[in-house]
């Protein structure tokens, strides 16, 4: 090959190379089951592929664990090995812990307060300013469904007190904090094994949104829930920050159009989840409605939560004055 046709050769492949990002398709790694009624999770991530496609990005949906669990997706987004996680709030934290703001006890009121602090407020833009450096973007916060309540094997909780004796399915450290605030107890388990765990007698329950038993099939075990609305229900998206960034403007433009679309369908999904509580009676799972009165013990209870130090004073004092924008 002459001198001439080399370097044309070349510089196809440099083009081609440089077009990778946009012409690969796009993996969108699932954190549910496909379940377009029952899971807000997948709702989101369904509308996001459905909008891509429309817009001539190939993009495709890989079932929960198809390419490994939740740590595993993390660490393939931030080297550039997988475009898109459904994940969960707190796999962000340990590039930066500002998302817990977001999981800060009886903080948010509902969703509404959710958007206007992360958009309106601007904190989703803080929260990228950390994270997107170390080679992970959050694309979007999604709704999982109703505000998080008490699930558990033993008994009604209708008050604080109702807590003790039991022993809580605990995420991290914090949420066991949290937990014996209230009087109980904690132990870290992971979701695969909670199943397990609950019927072994090794976790009495957990806290979640209310379609959470009905959607991995929990009700044979749990049999009382109680509505105490503690957080929003949040899961997020995390996009790898060199695939996003390797885009053109026009590509990026339509994933974040994509994005918007998702979070819409996943807010209109939110808005019909209110027959949830009649299936959970249905599969004989027994409805705690707390009093105001209850309410307001387990918000003064949750107290120690904001001074545990998961995030900073000066942290907590920026999710206020955003969600009150």
């Amino acid at each position: 090959m002459n001198i001439a046709k080399w370097t044309f050769a070349a510089t196809l492949v440099a083009a081609l190379a440089a077009g990778a990002p946009a012409a690969a398709q796009v993996k969108v790694a699932l954190d549910s089951p496909p379940d377009l009624e029952g899971s807000g999770s997948y709702v989101w991530a369904h509308a996001f592929v459905e909008s891509l496609n429309a817009s001539g990005i190939e993009a495709e949906e890989y079932q929960r664990g198809a390419l490994g669990g939740d740590d595993e997706l993390f660490d393939q987004v931030s080297q550039g090995l997988l475009e898109v996680s459904m994940s969960p709030l707190g796999i962000v934290g340990s590039l930066d812990k500002l998302i817990y703001g977001l999981r800060l006890p009886y903080f948010f009121d509902n969703m509404a307060e959710v958007d206007k602090a992360l958009y309106d407020g601007g904190m989703l833009a803080r929260i990228n300013e950390a994270t997107a450096p170390k080679g992970v973007r959050v694309l979007a916060v999604n709704t999982v469904g109703q505000g998080s309540g008490i699930f558990n094997t033993k008994k009604e909780v209708q008050s604080v007190a109702d807590m003790a004796g039991l022993r809580m399915r605990a995420l991290d450290e914090s949420q066991i904090e949290l937990y014996e605030a209230w009087g109980a107890s904690g132990t870290i388990v992971s979701w695969a094994e909670v199943p397990n765990a609950l019927q072994t007698g090794v976790a009495d329950g957990y806290l979640n949104p209310p379609i959470v038993p009905l959607l991995f099939g929990h009700t044979d075990f749990i049999k009382f829930f109680t509505d105490a609305e503690i957080t929003p229900s949040l899961r997020i998206t995390i996009v790898s920050e060199d695939w996003y960034q390797g885009l053109s403007e026009e590509e990026r433009g339509k994933v974040d159009a994509a994005a918007d679309a998702a979070n819409k369908a996943n807010r209109d999904w939110l808005a019909k989840q209110d027959a949830v509580y009649g299936k959970l009676e249905a599969a004989g799972v027994a409805i705690v409605r707390l009093s105001p009165e209850a309410r307001a013990a387990f918000r003064t209870a949750s107290q120690p939560a904001y001074e545990s130090g998961l995030i900073s004073a000066e942290q907590i004092k920026a999710w206020e004055a955003a969600k009150g924008m």
